[in-house]
């Protein structure tokens, strides 16, 4: 212990952490290609030996940042007809939060450039979304819906935080639930 009673593995846990935020933020503003170790340790201001010491190499620091976990609610209490809603509100709520510290931004930047990033979008979306329409709507409708609403989710997010299209930025939280709550709606709801 430090004499301020901070032990070694508090500061490496809080050196990782700072590692990980810099990786999200560099890769979310720079994607895969142009993100390098030195800029991810400068961004956390640490030597970039630290970077390598923590993760070996950028493709692992990348794998680190973009552990996601999409935090989906319940969906098997949620009535039918409040389906939409409350997945669209769960998706603006989470991105209102720090949008530049989400992985799922970052790994939606970079999977249009980065082939790994793509297959981690692939399968975040497969293995999170899928399972709890299933749950919500059945195995067979939910099969069906899932790619659909993974696009209008991924859309959103895309137009709204990457974009920034004016259009959608503008909109309130409440204002983007109330215009896409309906078209979502009407994915969950086909046949």
């Amino acid at each position: 212990m430090t004499r301020s009673g901070e032990s070694a593995e508090g500061r490496g846990a809080q050196t990782k952490a700072a590692i990980l935020r810099a990786a999200r933020e560099r890769f979310a503003a720079q994607g895969y290609e142009r993100t390098t170790i030195r800029a991810v340790a400068a961004d956390a201001e640490i030597d970039p030996s630290m970077v390598m010491r923590y993760f070996g190499n950028k493709e692992k620091l990348f794998d680190a940042a973009l552990a996601v976990d999409l935090r989906l609610p319940d969906l098997s209490t949620v009535p039918a007809g409040e389906l939409a809603e409350v997945l669209v509100r769960h998706f603006v709520l989470r991105w209102e939060g720090d949008p530049a510290d989400d992985a799922l931004l970052v790994l939606l930047r970079s999977a249009v450039t980065n082939e790994a990033a793509a297959a981690r979008m692939r399968e975040v979306f497969a293995t999170q979304v899928a399972p709890a329409l299933v749950v919500a709507l059945g195995p067979e409708r939910a099969a069906r819906a899932a790619g659909l609403v993974s696009t209008q989710l991924l859309g959103l997010a895309l137009t709204r935080y990457l974009l920034k299209l004016p259009a959608v930025v503008s909109l309130s939280p409440e204002g983007v639930v109330a215009g896409l709550a309906p078209a979502l709606a009407a994915t969950l709801s086909a046949r």
